[in-house]
């Protein structure tokens, strides 16, 4: 059995229903309680895996100042797509792709129709989920639907408040690996500490991993960071991927925050990424 089969598997059996999963599973925040703590050991190892790596390409924002803007490489150069799943009301960083020229299909089932009208700018109020439906679309299907028959590159900005999870488990690598460079906020980190959590979540971060490298995660400051046996993870962060076939390693070793970093919230201040993810 693939490794993407057993992790459905394995959230079908704790959970039941995987759309459950998404609004009471791994998207909220557990507290350690009495649960058993994860191994230390493969905690760390799995944060070594997931710290970014200095590359050679200098980071942009992408995105307005505060939420709704990421720092990508500046790699965009042939991208020919952007896919945008939880919109909200900020599209701030579709509309700086959209002055390069770059297309963005977006989906959100909160909202009726787009805060701001581009004619590169393609709705759909739907959410991602793991079945179509009138409300959910899959994201495999979706990227099908909307850029069809492969051979070019796309960007993923994907920020679906826990769902993430439920879409990286239910999608096939040959889709991932369309997409040269994917941002995804992850929420409810902090499971992690479990090793209820940490098995449930690193298989996810393991399909992730085969075929792209961390350059950046961006803690959000409408979340906090957690400690526990000398280990600091943010409970919500956003990480930027890029595709290992245009890494190009940088010599010395990146330092936070980045320049261009921003908070979410500009009446808190913003949080700056644990020294043992850097």
């Amino acid at each position: 059995m693939g490794l993407r089969r057993r992790v459905r598997k394995l959230l079908e059996h704790r959970f039941g229903d995987v759309q459950m999963w998404n609004r009471f599973g791994i998207g909220a925040r557990p507290m350690l309680g009495k649960k058993t703590p994860a191994p230390c050991d493969a905690l760390e190892d799995l944060i070594s895996r997931l710290r970014p790596k200095p590359i050679e390409q200098n980071l942009v924002r992408v995105g307005p100042a505060g939420d709704g803007g990421y720092l990508v490489p500046d790699d965009l150069a042939g991208i020919t797509a952007c896919f945008s799943p939880g919109v909200d009301r900020i599209t701030g960083f579709e509309s700086d792709l959209a002055e390069r020229g770059i297309v963005s299909f977006m989906v959100d089932g909160s909202i009726e129709k787009l805060p701001q009208e581009n004619a590169l700018f393609h709705f759909q109020p739907k959410y991602l989920g793991a079945v179509n439906s009138a409300n959910t679309i899959r994201f495999e299907d979706w990227v099908e639907e909307c850029a069809p028959g492969g051979g070019d590159d796309l960007l993923l900005q994907m920020d679906i408040e826990g769902a993430e999870y439920t879409v990286i488990a239910d999608t096939p690598d040959a889709v991932f690996v369309r997409f040269r460079m994917m941002v995804i906020e992850f929420h409810g980190l902090v499971s992690l500490f479990s090793e209820e959590g940490f098995a449930q979540l690193k298989p996810l971060f393991d399909v992730l991993l085969q075929n792209f490298d961390v350059v950046h995660i961006h803690p959000n400051n409408a979340a906090r960071i957690y400690s526990h046996n000398g280990v600091d993870i943010p409970d919500i962060a956003e990480f930027t991927f890029l595709r290992k076939d245009r890494v190009q390693l940088g010599q010395g070793r990146n330092t936070y925050p980045h320049p261009f970093d921003q908070g979410n919230l500009g009446h808190r201040p913003d949080l700056i990424l644990p020294r043992c993810w850097q």
